[in-house]
């Protein structure tokens, strides 16, 4: 009887725990769901009750064009989609708007309102995803054609001389669209991942503009539409929709190679040594958080991240007995260590791509007094780059906060006291400070909470049998 009651508590701690994180994940898309819902059903009956149907023929045309391409789209960052649909969504803007008897706000919002659920929402059973879409797309699409209908609404028909004006409003309509979608993605993304589990938004000028550029395109391929007076043009409409289709998809490849390069590298270097197993991840971790803290932009926190991930990949060519051996190094072994921080230059310099990263990296071990050793990212008696200061801090926090070979974990305490004292020295003053205000921010703490002493903790490391009690 004891033991099934022993059993017993044991299992509902167990499953209390996993309840009570499901139940604060289902809040979270709940923060999120039920506004994005009410803000996309009122977009849908405000244009119901005030806006003109447009031409069903041709809206069901281009409606289709709209989902097949929302259907296809490109994950372009972290939980972030992009696709070529917006060009479909303001070239049937800028027809609704134009032509007698119909707006585009209207047939906007239904576009938008059929584009909520997915074929991979509906065979995976999610229902967060279709119920944030059906907020932002709606709102944006509504936004977006509020915009056409003002500014191209009196105009009967298009002409040479009214394609300036449809250009002017399809690019306002266009940069209200992609503005409106990106605050209401990006707040979705944080309140539901947050920023431990989401990784930095890069190239987002690139993005953003790019997406702007395509929204103009289709308010001028519906313009075309309209001086042309011909479906038959639809067949040129739908190849170009392909190419810019195919543009997001290239963009889409070429990150998720790059992604796929990185995993790899840290995967071979700590398949070398079990003792640095996360410690790549762990210093990517605290580098973008002190960057967080510092104000860098998405493009800025990727490039750091990129950096840490690649910072120790010199140890591949450092022979495995020194990164395992449980004791001190001599001078001599130590010498050869130190050989990590130019050797990731060799190892990556046909890499392109990595090249901004591999001269942070290499300088990783560059002091902030223009100390230390590295590669190119040091020069002596020069202050490193920011960025190799963050990594560096970054870097050494983690090698005290975690097991190595030849030494049991740190407290965070001590860590924290050890980059206080060299600051200034060996750190920069200023990151320390913002990686304390950011740890404290997370709430977490990291390293054994009772090991304060260096000597000690070589001493768990090299005389196992030895028990530390708090």
């Amino acid at each position: 009887m004891s033991l099934h009651l022993t059993m017993g508590i044991r299992l509902k701690k167990r499953y209390a725990g996993w309840f009570s994180h499901l139940r604060h994940t289902v809040r979270r898309r709940l923060r999120v769901a039920i506004p994005y819902v009410l803000i996309g059903s009122a977009a849908v009956v405000l244009s119901v009750v005030y806006f003109d149907p447009p031409d069903w023929g041709i809206w069901v045309a281009f409606a289709g064009l709209f989902l097949l391409l929302e259907f296809f789209a490109v994950e372009v960052n972290d939980r972030l989609m992009q696709s070529s649909g917006l060009m479909v969504i303001m070239t049937a803007g800028v027809i609704f708007a134009v032509e007698p008897g119909s707006d585009a706000t209207l047939g906007m919002v239904l576009m938008g309102a059929a584009a909520s659920v997915t074929p991979t929402d509906i065979k995976e059973r999610r229902w967060f995803q279709p119920l944030a879409n059906f907020g932002q797309i709606t709102l944006a699409a509504g936004v977006a054609g509020l915009i056409l209908d003002a500014n191209l609404g009196q105009l009967n028909g298009v002409s040479t001389e009214t394609l300036l004006r449809v250009a002017v409003a399809s690019t306002i309509a266009a940069f209200a669209y992609v503005t409106a979608q990106t605050v209401m993605i990006r707040r979705a993304v944080k309140i539901v991942f947050g920023g431990e589990n989401l990784e930095p938004w890069s190239q987002m000028g690139v993005l953003f503009s790019g997406q702007v550029i395509m929204g103009l395109l289709g308010g001028m391929i519906g313009a075309a539409y309209l001086i042309a007076g011909r479906p038959a043009i639809l067949v040129l409409i739908v190849g170009v929709y392909g190419i810019g289709h195919m543009s997001l998809y290239a963009f889409g490849q070429l990150r998720e190679s790059h992604i796929g390069s990185l995993r790899g590298f840290v995967k071979t270097l700590e398949a070398k040594d079990m003792y640095t197993r996360g410690h790549t991840e762990r210093v990517a971790y605290f580098a973008q958080l002190i960057g967080e803290e510092l104000g860098f932009t998405g493009t800025q926190l990727e490039e750091i991240r990129w950096a840490a991930l690649i910072h120790d990949l010199g140890k591949l060519a450092v022979p495995t007995e020194l990164i395992r051996k449980r004791g001190r190094l001599d001078d001599e072994e130590y010498e050869v260590m130190k050989d990590h921080a130019h050797l990731v230059e060799e190892i990556l310099a046909e890499v392109d791509f990595l090249q901004p990263m591999v001269e942070i990296a290499s300088g990783h071990h560059s002091h902030f007094d223009g100390n230390g050793y590295g590669g190119r990212g040091h020069t002596e008696g020069e202050t490193p780059s920011l960025e190799a200061c963050i990594i560096a801090v970054a870097d050494s926090f983690d090698a005290m906060t975690s097991a190595r070979s030849y030494r049991m974990a740190l407290s965070q305490q001590y860590a924290i006291g050890e980059l206080r004292r060299h600051a200034g020295g060996q750190f920069h003053p200023d990151v320390v400070d913002a990686f304390e205000r950011a740890l404290k921010k997370t709430g977490r703490r990291w390293g054994a909470p009772h090991v304060n002493d260096e000597e000690m903790a070589r001493r768990l490391a090299e005389e196992p049998e030895l028990t530390l009690r708090g």
